[in-house]
This record gives C-alpha cells, sequence and structure tokens, in this order.
C-alpha cells in the first residue's frame, strides 16, 4: 500500500485505479514531450504473494507496440523482476518503459503502420485485449532459424507431441498442440515434425506461442507467432504469462470453416491451448484451483481469527 500511494503521488493524474479490491491498476506513460509521439499503457494486477513471492501480472496497450519491441520490452520487465527479488517494482517498470518511450521519439524511426491479416477484420480486436502482438516474421519457421543457425550443438531429440481435443462452432473447428521445450531448437524441430502433417499444415492459421525457462540468466526466452490471425499469438503467450507455464510450446490450429466467429475466435485459441495445459498437468484444473483457493481462504480467516484473540 506504501509502493502505491507513492505512485500515486508520483505520477498524480496518469496514475489510475481501476479496482482497489483487486488491486489492478493502470498507468499511462509518454515519451515527455510536450505533444507525446509514443505512448504506452502498463495495466498491473498485484497478486497476494506480492512483492515477496510473486511477480505482477501486466499487460501492455500500444497499438506500434508489436514484434521485436514488444519481445525486448517484455523481457526487460522479467529482468527487472529477477533482479530485484522480492522487492516493489512498479516504479522501477514504469521508467524502464519511459526511458524506452524516450529513445523511441529521439529516433528518427516512424511509427509502424500496422496490419490486419485475418480473414476477420473485429473493430474491436485492440479493445478487448491489451497485449497485441505482430509476428515478425510470414513463416513460422523462419522465426526460429536465427535463433538456431548460430548454434554448433548436434541433433536434439525432438520431444513427444501431444494433442488435445478439438472444439468446433460454426464450422470452425480449433484443435491445440502441445510439447515440452527447453531449447529454441527443439521449438523448431517440433514445428517442423507439426507440418509433415497434411492436415495441419493445411490448417487456416496455426498460432503458437512458447516460454522457455533460462536457469542460468533466471529469465525466460519466449515467442509467439500470429500465421495470419492478427493478435492470437500475443493473447497466447499472454494466457501462458498468466498461468506461469514454464518450458512448454502450445500450437493451436484453425481450420476457418467460412462462417465469421468475430471474438469468439480468440476463445476458442485460449479454451484449446488451456484445456491441453491442464490435460497435461502444466496448469491445475478449475476444480484443484477451486480447492487451493478454499484452503488458502481458510487459512487467512484461522490466522486473522488468531491474530484478532
Amino acid at each position: 500500500m506504501d509502493e502505491i500511494e507513492a505512485l500515486s503521488s508520483i505520477y498524480g493524474e496518469d496514475w489510475c485505479v481501476v479496482d482497489e479490491d483487486e488491486k489492478i491498476y493502470c498507468i499511462k506513460i509518454n515519451d515527455c514531450l510536450d505533444q507525446p509521439k509514443w505512448t504506452l499503457c502498463l495495466q498491473v494486477i498485484l497478486p497476494p504473494g506480492y512483492p515477496t513471492a510473486e511477480p505482477p501480472i501486466y499487460q501492455l496497450n500500444a497499438p506500434w507496440l508489436r514484434g521485436q519491441d514488444y519481445m525486448e520490452l517484455a523481457n526487460s520487465l522479467e529482468e527487472i523482476y529477477v533482479q530485484n527479488l522480492g522487492e516493489s517494482i512498479l516504479y522501477l517498470w514504469v521508467e524502464k518503459i519511459r526511458d524506452v518511450l524516450i529513445e523511441k521519439a529521439q529516433s528518427s524511426d516512424p511509427e509502424p503502420d500496422i496490419k490486419k491479416t485475418s480473414e476477420e477484420v473485429d473493430e474491436d480486436d485492440g479493445a478487448d485485449f491489451l497485449l497485441d502482438y505482430q509476428p515478425i516474421q510470414e513463416d513460422p519457421i523462419k522465426m526460429l532459424n536465427y535463433i538456431t543457425s548460430e548454434s554448433q550443438e548436434g541433433d536434439e531429440e525432438r520431444p513427444s507431441i501431444h494433442h488435445g481435443d478439438p472444439i468446433t462452432d460454426r464450422r470452425s473447428t480449433f484443435q491445440a498442440h502441445l510439447a515440452p521445450v527447453v531449447t529454441p531448437r527443439q521449438v523448431k524441430r517440433v514445428l517442423e515434425k507439426l507440418y509433415e502433417n497434411k492436415k495441419i499444415a493445411s490448417a487456416t492459421h496455426n498460432i503458437y506461442a512458447y516460454r522457455i525457462y533460462c536457469e542460468d540468466k533466471q529469465t525466460f526466452l519466449q515467442d509467439c507467432e500470429d500465421d495470419g490471425e492478427t493478435a492470437a499469438g500475443g493473447r497466447l503467450l499472454h494466457l501462458m504469462q498468466i498461468l506461469n507455464v514454464h518450458n512448454v510450446l502450445v500450437v493451436v490450429s484453425r481450420w476457418y470453416g467460412g462462417i465469421l466467429l468475430g471474438p469468439d475466435r480468440f476463445k476458442h485459441i485460449n479454451n484449446c491451448a488451456r484445456n491441453v495445459l491442464v490435460e497435461y498437468n502444466y496448469v491445475p484444473s478449475v476444480e484443484e484451483s477451486s480447492k487451493q483457493a478454499g484452503k488458502s481462504k481458510k487459512i487467512r480467516k484461522d490466522n486473522k481469527k488468531r491474530t484478532e484473540h
């Protein structure tokens, strides 16, 4: 609470309380120019274990924040968290973002054009989701080539691939595929193996995201791919960040059935992904989560009673 009070005083009107009970806050950050060119909105949820045991859950909202820009900024925020474990970090996050915006304002780079590539175009695609991601490469396999090309290691064993149950809605079908991965080379090999399947290769979109925990650097190597379904990869990666899953690749194939689904398509993509993560024990099921939450609530109540007595 001391941190929140300090941030509210420092940033004034740019600091916004979205939900005080749930500890959801939002801050508008700009490049400090009289007429800001680069702006970004950082929304954070402070979990019960913050700052001693849990990091903030965050979303980044900026129409220009895509591709390399997004990944570099997200990795910087995670590095700040790792370097300051157990400490309040929101001020450090805000000022790091501000430094990035100032650097962009001082550069001659124009704001990038944002184009949609999905066959479905929604007016509210960016409105209902704050973390909007655009792939760097058109070919999902090419995206990983530059990461693995410098590696002199021999071929690593290809991880086993698991397939989730499909979801069908208005003739469109969605199916998730999952593989445990610990290196970018393994990600590449899994993708290559999946695309050998003619049915998967013929999917309208093969959206994927992966998160690999680097023990030596205590940080994450992560990326995602829309494969033409604008913002879907970013949404999938964000789901995996919220669930805090490690060392896993999730691919969601979509076969378009000719009927526009609107925002429902993102719901099906994330539901497929979550279902397969639950099935293979990367996250607890809803029932297990409810039991754990109930136990935690009971412990807090018991501790409160003892304190009052």
